[in-house]
């Protein structure tokens, strides 16, 4: 990810995250082209940004803005699109912090889009809100112990952070 993104990336490991946190970002291929699989650290909510090319990267922040804005909608969580604006206000790209957390739930959920990928064959088929809506209600576990009420889905934990 680190080698798309090298003009971007800034040094300034300074930067606040908001009450969004930190979201990292992976890629991942379709027919040979680039798609990203971004994860909300703090919720584990995913948004799928598909064919991405270099020249994009110019508007990458209106595009991850949008897509997770009509990814937001497809999930059930209304906010207007100005507050979702001010909340993330401008991207910044930091090396990798080697959070294995949020790596490791990554791959998991590549493995699951995969897997879909055999089922819908090329991109264009792909429903990809929906398969991206399948990643985010499943379940996961938020906290230290193994009640039953430390477990949830990254719908609900973004939820609970927009509407705070």
């Amino acid at each position: 990810m680190e080698k798309l993104v090298k003009k971007l990336i800034t040094a300034d490991k300074k930067t606040e995250s908001g009450i969004l946190g930190k979201w990292n970002a992976t890629v991942f291929y379709v027919e040979r082209k680039k798609c990203w699989l971004i994860t909300n650290g703090l919720t584990k909510y995913n948004v799928i940004l598909t064919n991405i090319k270099s020249s994009e990267l110019t508007n990458i922040d209106q595009v991850f803005k949008d897509t997770l804005y009509s990814q937001l909608i497809y999930d059930g969580i209304i906010t207007e699109f100005k507050n979702l604006d001010s909340i993330i206000g401008g991207l910044d790209f930091l090396p990798t912090d080697n959070d294995r957390s949020t790596t490791g739930f990554q791959n998991h959920s590549l493995r699951s889009l995969d897997w879909w990928k055999e089922e819908f064959g090329n991109l264009e088929n792909m429903p990809v809100k929906d398969l991206t809506n399948r990643l985010n209600t499943s379940p996961i576990h938020i906290g230290q112990g193994q009640k039953i009420s430390d477990y949830t889905n990254s719908i609900e934990q973004m939820n609970k952070l927009l509407n705070k």
